[in-house]
């Protein structure tokens, strides 16, 4: 059995010539193998100074279009974003030894899609994301607390809890997306993909 690809990659990188076609192999590997949150990735933003800041979050869609995740409209990735749209986002998977990097332009999903993605969250997530005023200092624990409780009882029927206007999601819409293996060595295996300006992609290897 043939081992490598038409590049001379590991087999797991295919011949696809969509990378986000990709992606969904290598996250569909990863839900079986990895222990812990698959869909966790490092986003990394920067303030309109420049200045760059980097968090973990869930991964909550993907398509043709990017990769989706929900926040506070208030938050500090959500601040940066708004002043300064371009990001970047890792996947690692240890237990695969797979690596996978997209940079590209972040923008907000529509209403509909924020809804429907809010619907499916339980009771205790919505009462969250109305009562976490995400990234603000809090005087205590017990502030926080408070503020849910205070929620639960505003919102006492548990299937009609509405979105807040300040909680929605972003998607980032990738111009480049790579593909990393571990090797022996350190002598990794590296596949990047760029779009180009008709919207096809371009594949190309990269020394380790």
């Amino acid at each position: 059995m043939n081992q490598k690809n038409s590049l001379g990659l590991n087999n797991c990188f295919k011949d696809l010539e969509n990378p986000i076609d990709l992606f969904g192999e290598w996250f569909a590997e990863a839900k079986k193998t990895e222990i812990n949150d698959p869909n966790a990735f490092a986003l990394a933003t920067a303030n309109k100074n420049g200045i760059p800041s980097v968090r973990m979050v869930l991964l909550k869609d993907y398509s043709q279009n990017g990769f989706v995740f929900y926040t506070n409209l208030d938050s500090k990735k959500s601040s940066d974003v708004k002043s300064n749209p371009n990001a970047s986002i890792c996947f690692h998977w240890k237990s695969l030894l797979r690596q996978i990097r997209a940079t590209g332009q972040i923008s907000k999903v529509s209403d509909k899609e924020a809804d429907d993605y809010y619907n499916t969250r339980d009771y205790d997530s919505k009462i969250g994301a109305w009562a976490s005023k995400q990234s603000s200092i809090l005087k205590s624990r017990d502030e926080l607390y408070k503020t849910i409780e205070n929620y639960k009882k505003k919102y006492l029927d548990e299937k009609n809890v509405p979105r807040p206007n300040y909680w929605s999601g972003w998607n980032l819409n990738p111009y480049q997306v790579e593909f990393w293996l571990d090797g022996k060595n350190r002598i990794h295996q590296r596949l990047r993909y760029t779009k180009k300006e008709n919207g096809n992609w371009n594949k190309s290897l990269l020394s380790p």
